[in-house]
Formats: structure tokens, sequence, C-alpha cells
């Protein structure tokens, strides 16, 4: 029952906004908590245990942590002042232990679900290479579907507890249904407790503009994942299942076509995603932000991903660049080495950890983790270069705000981009070095041209509607990001315009969606992550 199936959309989610809008307010969170966990069970059975067992343990947790503070706080009140300091000290060194430690188990529960027989394929490797005769045998684990999306908002649910950002004595049917929502379930976005908690278990009645603009986000990414991703994909897994088969350009077009889909079809199912939850008048963050206008790396990774972006900025970047270790980094490199040789080693302490986790989060492969120190390396080499290129901009006189700047910026971004993406898809990271090698060998654009991209599955006909389904996806990207419309959504502009243009919406879904005789559903692709 992916989102994108007619069971989700015809089915079961029209009949969760029927229900939800006929019982009573009081209990419209306990419908929306059944409903999804009855998604969930309809992709991982009895795994739904490990969403139930990891949101008690989170709300237990938070409920200690809530009443270590509450009782921190009056005994302090009773205590002389010199006794107080050293008494706070106390409970937060207790608090921080217990939250270090339920970290550990949430952690633990997801690396063993994701990397155990990826650490013992590696150790028997390793034992091979030295000659030593032993061997551990894989397991074959069950991974419940979303395992990476919960435990991150788990452990940012904790993290604010700590931070005492949110309370932790809320209600667990609440912190169950955060952890829980069903349109969430699959692929996120991450969302803050503060961000949707709230808005969730408010049974907030049904009201028609919501109904309306959730439908078209709804319609908007079915037209992102079914015209333009799912053709791609057909191309892209022809190119990199057999990419031993093709060279030069044709490996270009592989990247380029696998960058595209995956943005399609990632930022279509957040439309979706984003769509459902209005229907509910719920609103999720959103998960991107134009992000092929980015002019470098860390733009890019603001508007890509932009949840997963600002949940590895909150726990784990700010707290490095703040931790006693960065401090007095800091404190030497100044004094000793200068400024700029103290910025780049706090951006290498506080980077390195964030990319090597966003690395691994994607998954157990040598290619996601060459992926993230990719990005590492490229952010870090910004920070290094970055007097050098004052000083280049200084001499040139180069205008940064000029057209031909911003152009060659955001070309040399997507030279980036693709080139991360080849390497984040290959079948392994010998693979994606095979891949990218061959890039070079006999490189020539004939194959453009001589009907090699026929023989990948697609008609002409085919690049055709993609084509135009991209520039169509730019131009509304545009217009939503610069407002040009001034904010206002689909349905508030003049009703022939309004209606006219839902209804083309509609029909091109309808005519131009990939699917018919022949065809076959692709799998969400962040939904195995």
């Amino acid at each position: 029952m992916a989102y994108h199936s007619t069971l989700y959309l015809l089915a079961f989610l029209p009949i969760v906004l029927l229900l939800y809008q006929i019982v009573p307010q009081r209990w419209r969170w306990s419908l929306l908590l059944g409903a999804s966990y009855f998604y969930f069970w309809s992709f991982s059975g009895v795994l739904v245990l490990y969403l139930a067992g990891t949101t008690l343990f989170v709300a237990g947790i938070g409920r200690c942590l809530h009443r270590m503070k509450l009782r921190c706080k009056e005994e302090a009140k009773t205590l002389e002042r010199a006794e107080r300091s050293q008494y706070k000290k106390r409970c937060h060194r207790r608090e921080r232990q217990l939250l270090t430690v339920s970290i550990i188990v949430l952690v633990g529960v997801l690396g063993y679900l994701k990397y155990a027989n990826f650490l013992i394929e590696n150790t028997n490797s390793l034992l091979a290479a030295l000659h030593i005769q032993v061997s551990m045998a894989t397991r074959k684990i069950m991974v419940p579907i979303g395992v990476s999306f919960y435990t991150l908002e788990a452990i940012g649910y904790l993290v604010d507890v700590y931070w005492e950002k949110i309370p932790g004595n809320e209600p667990l049917g609440k912190v169950a249904l955060f952890l829980g929502f069903f349109p969430q379930t699959m692929e996120g976005p991450i969302a803050m407790y503060e961000q949707t908690a709230d808005d969730i278990w408010a049974g907030k009645p049904l009201k028609l503009q919501q109904l309306g603009d959730g439908a078209v986000r709804i319609f908007w990414g079915l037209f992102k994942k079914i015209i333009i991703a799912d053709r791609l994909a057909v191309a892209a897994n022809e190119l990199f299942d057999h990419f031993t088969d093709y060279h030069g350009v044709m490996i270009v077009v592989a990247a380029v076509f696998y960058t595209v889909q995956l943005y399609m079809e990632f930022s279509g199912c957040m439309d979706i995603v984003i769509g459902s939850g209005q229907l509910f008048g719920i609103c999720l963050p959103e998960n991107f932000n134009q992000p092929f206008v980015s002019r470098n790396p860390a733009e890019f990774w603001r508007r890509w991903h932009m949840s997963l972006g600002v949940w590895f900025r909150t726990y784990i970047f700010y707290p490095v660049s703040t931790s006693g270790l960065v401090k007095k980094w800091t404190k030497f490199a100044r004094k000793k080495l200068g400024k700029q040789a103290s910025k780049v080693g706090v951006s290498a302490l506080a980077l390195f950890p964030v990319w090597m986790c966003n690395g691994l989060w994607h998954g157990a492969s040598w290619n996601y983790i060459f992926y993230g120190v990719y990005y590492f390396v490229l952010l870090l080499g910004s920070v290094i270069l970055e007097p050098v290129r004052e000083r280049v901009l200084q001499v040139t006189g180069a205008d940064e705000t000029a057209a031909y700047w911003k152009v060659s910026q955001i070309l040399k971004t997507w030279v980036i981009i693709v080139t991360g993406e080849l390497f984040f898809r290959a079948n392994g990271i010998r693979a994606g070095l095979i891949m990218f090698t061959s890039m070079f060998r006999s490189f020539s654009l004939s194959p453009l041209c001589d009907g090699s991209l026929l023989a990948l599955g697609l008609e002409w006909t085919d690049y055709v509607i993609v084509a135009a389904g991209c520039l169509a996806v730019a131009v509304v990207g545009s217009i939503r990001e610069h407002q040009r419309l001034g904010g206002r959504r689909l349905l508030e502009l003049p009703r022939p315009i309004g209606w006219g243009l839902c209804l083309a919406l509609i029909l091109s879904v309808v005519i131009f969606g990939a699917y018919g005789v022949g065809y076959q559903q692709v799998d969400l692709i962040y939904a195995g992550f």
C-alpha cells in the first residue's frame, strides 16, 4: 500500500478521512493512531512491535527525565547557594547519563537491524585477507519499514526533553502518534516533536479548503512520480544494472537520469505525504526547495532532504561544534595557528560525524559511506579554500550577483551533484569507480542522436514527456519559491485559471502516467532507507 498506489489513494485514505470526520473530536487521535498502526502492519506485519516498543521506551525515558528535572528544581530550592550549584551539576550529569544510555539503545537497535550483516561480511573479508580461517555466518534479519525515520524522531524527542524544549510528561498516545503518523511512516519527512505533535493530536475538523489544497498537492506528487520518475527508472536501471556494456556519454546519461529520477520520486512522494497531512489540517515540514538552483554543495543540502539536514544540524553538528573538545581546539588553534586554521579544524570536527552518519543512514553499503565522505571533503574543502576564493574574486573583480556568475556556479554544482548520485546509485563502490572511469573512455556525443537512447526501454515520446514534465516542475518550483503569484494557492486563483490548471494536472496524470499493460509498479527508493 505505497503512497502512490490506488489502494492507498482510493481506499485507505478516503476511508480514514470519512471515519475521522464522523468520530467525535476527542477520539480522532485514536482513529489516526489505529490507522497508522494498521498502515505500518500492512508493510511490516509483526515488526510493528519495533515501533510500539520504541514508543513505549521513548515515552518512559521522557517521563523519567521530566521527573528528574522537576525533583532537581524542587530540591535545589531548599539548598544554600553554595550547595545548589554542585547539586544541579550532579543532577545534570545523571540526566545526561540516562539520555546517553537511551540513545545508545535506540542506535543499537537500528544498527543491529540495518548493519549487523554488513559488519559480519566485512569482518569475514578482512579475516580472509589476513588468512585467518574464521568465518561468521550472516543472519536473516527482518527490517521494519521506516525504522531509520522514526528512530531519528525518537532520538530528537528525547534530546528535546533533555534540553527542556518540550515537556517529557506528554500522553503516551500523543508520543505514539508523533512517531507513527501514517503519512510519515515510510519516507518521512523527519519532524521535530514541536513541529507536528500538537497538530496531529488536536483532531481538527476537516475543511473544504484543506481538502482541496491537499488533493492538489497529492496530484502534483503523482505527476512527478508516475510521469517522470517511473519513466526514467526504466532507462536508469538498464544503464546501472548493465554498466559494463556502456561507456562515455551513456554513463553521464545514467547519472543524470538517476539524479532526476531520485529527485522527482522523492520530492513527489513528499508532495503526496504533505498533501495527505493537509487533508487533515496537519502541516508537515517541507523536504525540498528547488535544490537544482543551488550554487554550491552547502546550499544544495540546505535545499535537499531538508528535514534530515535540519536533524543532523540540530542534534549532531551544533552539539559537536559547542563541545569541550572543539572549544579546546579553538582556544589552542587561535593562539598557535591562526583564525583560519581554527575555523578549518572546527569545521572538520563538526562536519565529519554529520557526513559519516548521513552516509550510514542511507544504508549498509560502502557506496553510501563514500557518498557521505564525498560531501564531507567538498564542504571542508570549501572552508579551506575560502580565503583563496575571496582573493580571486577581489583580483578579478568578478560580480557574484551577475547572471554569468550565478549560472556558472549552478552548472558547477550540477556536476558535483550528478557525480555524487552516480556513486550513490552504483551497485557497490567498485561498480561506481568503474562507471566513473569509463565515463571518460571513447567519449562522444553521437549516442545521443544515433538511437542508443531508444535501446534503454523508452520511446522518443517518453523522452518528450519527461522533458516537458521537468520543465513544468522547474516553472512551478520557481513560482512557489519566489511567490510569483503573491503566495496564493492554486485554488485561490481566478476560478477559470485555478480550476483549469487543476483539471490539466489531473488529466496529465491520467493520460501520461507510466502504467498500463506490461507496466510494473516502481518501488519507492527512500522506503528502503
